[in-house]
């Protein structure tokens, strides 16, 4: 069987053909994922047992003719800050190197409930903060496209195994870009739902308000697929929204016709050349299935950095609080006092990135500056909500570049923070309004490097982004501008 080739739909014709059991592939999977790995550090921890355990169980329902789950014997790479029961758990932070948490996440509950085989849980930037993988207290993790080059982050192990073809699909999280952009860079398809669309419970928590787990493939088929599975209400996260979740499969086979699709002209400004040429091909090709292009303005975005980075600092800062030293952490053995076993354990287990950010958000919270700074950028949140709100008055959804640039160099940024947090530029306001966003890819650059493009709807319709994504990607779209 071709591992790097496969997809959901071709693992449930091999299983029903009998062309390979569950457990075969699970294990080709793992020998396959593990003789690879040392290109990318993609993976930071392997789960045979529990992969081949799911793999069994499929096999046992296919034997009593029963259906073994719509993602039934897939090999899945889940981002190491969504937690599993047994697991190693590390958020790519040596404050929980040794963390095995007790239960599984929501997600994760889901994902293998219909028939998903975890084979590891993939790197990412420390508590999912950063935008090239590079802040993981494991080591950075390669871009399987070019080795020399970031995947993006926070979710760059997510992107890059299914990327390198050592998953068939894989679940990262999204705060700020960190599914779209590594999916941009590494040319494979990343989803980010509308808040609230998938539980958070047992996703570790970076910023409470923008967090987001999503699904990383090499087809929108295959996002469809997972999305469908996870997505719905969860009682044990507040956040969780009631609604229904819609038909994916179905809703991708309508035709485009007659589409209304906005080109924010805030997003089309600053970009290489080479990016703005693949999305024209891009655009064209979405021209020729009968879409309408208008020219629409979302004027706040100019304001949208900065209010992240205060949004979600603020965030961080409390969210980390709990990583003290005492309880499921890595404690230091240097302290003679409490006070010094605090400073200690979260001086040696937080690296740079995150140390910036706890100081940041410690910073805009304290008095006298929480009106200034924190709660001025959540009316700037509203008011990019409001401008996503105007625009899908006029059009039914809306296209942009995913990243003004392609992949960079590893290293090329790290000793510039502001340079790195503008790397998410064309992300972070769909972040901010909570709507689905997803990445197709839509060409390389002279270098062969992959080009993104990001399509945003209502929230809630994800079926229209699908709708959109499929009938693209199945006009040549993905090769269309190559």
């Amino acid at each position: 069987m071709q591992i790097p080739s496969l997809t959901i739909s071709a693992v449930r014709k091999g299983l029903a053909e009998k062309t390979f059991s569950a457990v075969e592939l699970a294990q080709e999977a793992l020998a396959f994922a593990k003789a690879e790995n040392p290109k990318t550090n993609a993976y930071l921890t392997f789960s045979d047992d529990r992969a081949l355990a799911a793999a069994r169980g499929v096999d046992e329902k296919l034997a009593r003719g029963e259906d073994p789950g719509l993602l039934g014997g897939v090999p899945v790479g889940v981002k190491d800050v969504i937690v599993t029961r047994g697991v190693r758990t590390t958020c790519g932070s040596k404050m929980l190197e040794k963390f095995v948490p007790p239960y599984d996440a929501t997600a994760i509950e889901r994902l293998e409930a219909a028939g998903g085989v975890i084979l590891g849980k993939t790197n990412c930037d420390e508590f999912a903060m950063g935008s090239s993988n590079e802040n993981s207290a494991f080591g950075p993790v390669r871009n399987p496209v070019a080795l020399d080059r970031v995947p993006g982050g926070s979710s760059g192990g997510s992107a890059a195994v299914v990327a390198q073809g050592t998953a068939v699909v894989s679940l990262g999280s999204d705060t700020g870009g960190s599914i779209r952009q590594p999916a941009s860079f590494c040319g494979c398809v990343g989803v980010t739902p509308t808040y609230g669309r998938v539980s958070r419970y047992g996703l570790v928590a970076f910023a409470s308000s923008l967090d987001h787990i999503g699904p990383f493939s090499r087809t929108v088929a295959d996002s469809a697929a997972v999305l469908s599975v996870i997505a719905g209400r969860d009682p044990r996260d507040a956040t969780s929204a009631s609604h229904a979740v819609q038909d994916y499969a179905a809703a991708m086979q309508e035709p485009l016709r007659g589409l209304r699709i906005g080109l924010p002209k805030e997003y089309f400004t600053g970009l290489a050349s080479e990016i703005g040429d693949r999305m024209q091909a891009g655009i064209d090709v979405l021209k020729k299935q009968g879409c309408e292009f208008v020219d629409v303005s979302l004027p706040h975005t100019e304001w949208a950095i900065a209010a992240y980075y205060i949004i979600c600092t603020a965030e961080v800062s409390a969210n980390l609080s709990r990583f003290d030293g005492v309880r499921f952490t890595t404690r230091s053995a240097k302290a003679e006092s409490l006070i010094d076993m605090y400073k200690n354990s979260r001086g040696e287990g937080f690296g740079a990135e995150a140390k910036r950010r706890i100081m940041l958000g410690a910073y805009v919270l304290s008095h006298g500056y929480y009106d200034a700074y924190y709660l001025k950028a959540q009316r700037v949140r509203s008011l990019i909500t409001q401008d996503f709100a105007r625009a899908f008055e006029k059009v039914d959804a809306l296209v942009t570049p995913v990243s003004p640039f392609p992949a960079f160099k590893l290293g090329e940024k790290t000793s510039d923070p502001l340079q790195m947090y503008l790397s998410d530029i064309y992300t972070i306001t769909g972040s901010l309004a909570g709507i689905p966003c997803m990445n197709v890819p839509c060409g390389l650059t002279a270098e062969g490097l992959p080009v993104g493009m990001q399509i945003l709807t209502r929230h809630f319709s994800e079926d229209l982004m699908f709708r959109i994504a499929h009938q693209y990607e199945t006009s040549g779209g993905f090769t269309a501008s190559n």
